[in-house]
């Protein structure tokens, strides 16, 4: 049975989980909390139908890695997705720690290739609320240039957010990927979005990701993006990282490039801001 423009989140709870439900409290116009008459709450959130195929997908494949914690999903339709509530805590070393050697073996889990969607997955993702296309390849540089960097560069272009001149420096770091990717590595199991608001600090200790755009890609870029959108205790998540699965010599030297796909992405969705770190991330990568 579908989702329909009727229904409410209380009723697509009790629908998509077989129980009765005894309370709702609206967090956004897309997220709602639903108590359930078993003494669980769960999250509901409405949203595209792509979207919503892609994040239930996600969020069961970074599961099955047995590494970090996600919401378990409840149950999902065409637009709606019902996940379990995450109690939420405050950041501590310890919970960071405990991030940075789950972090890694989530990664190790691996992927069929650069840019693998996950099972189940649609090929048009997105991450946010813009288009993201999960196209396999077996070359990093070359996948991450094509796939994405280029797509969002093109589309900051279009929309007058990065100029022409601009853009040349971020074609030239494509061009030279190969030099700068570091030691070829394996497609990691990345989560795809890992910004700070997507990182769920637990009561219990224990980190949550939840909103993922998963896919195949390069462990870097996921820290990298930790690093770009600020993580409490992030230098305790990445020794622990580096000490479970240790890092290629140069990572550091690596972040801005893969900073460029989520800034460009934040460029399309959010404006010239962005763009400029997008364009300053571009023009230390050619002067390294």
């Amino acid at each position: 049975m579908n989702a329909t423009d009727g229904d409410t989140p209380g009723g697509v709870a009790a629908r998509l989980t077989g129980r009765a439900v005894t309370g709702e409290r609206r967090r956004s116009a897309a997220l709602t909390e639903v108590a359930l008459d078993d003494g669980r709450t769960v999250m509901v959130k409405r949203d595209d139908e792509g979207a919503v195929r892609a994040e239930a997908a996600g969020l069961r494949w970074l599961a099955r890695a047995g590494a970090v914690a996600v919401p378990a999903v409840r149950g999902a339709d065409r637009h709606w997705l019902v996940t379990e509530l995450v109690a939420e805590g405050r950041p501590d070393a310890r919970a960071a720690e405990r991030f940075g050697r789950e972090l890694a073996a989530l990664h190790a889990a691996g992927a069929p290739a650069f840019g693998a969607a996950p099972p189940d997955g649609p090929a048009e993702a997105f991450i946010g609320r813009a288009p993201m296309r999960n196209v396999p390849g077996a070359d990093w540089p070359g996948w991450y240039a094509e796939h994405r960097v280029l797509p969002y560069l093109r589309r900051a272009v279009d929309a007058g957010t990065v100029r022409p001149a601009e853009a040349a420096d971020v074609e030239r770091v494509c061009a030279r990927l190969p030099g700068l990717a570091g030691p070829a590595e394996p497609p990691a199991r990345l989560h795809g979005d890992l910004w700070n608001g997507n990182v769920l600090w637990g009561a219990d200790g224990a980190v949550r990701l939840i909103d993922p755009a998963a896919h195949g890609g390069h462990r870097e870029t996921d820290l990298a993006m930790l690093r770009l959108f600020g993580c409490p205790h992030l230098e305790a998540v990445l020794a622990a990282y580096d000490r479970a699965a240790p890092l290629a010599a140069g990572w550091r030297a690596r972040v801005g490039v893969h900073q460029l796909f989520p800034l460009l992405v934040h460029a399309v969705l959010f404006g010239r801001g962005y763009a400029e770190q997008a364009v300053a991330a571009a023009r230390e990568a050619l002067a390294a």
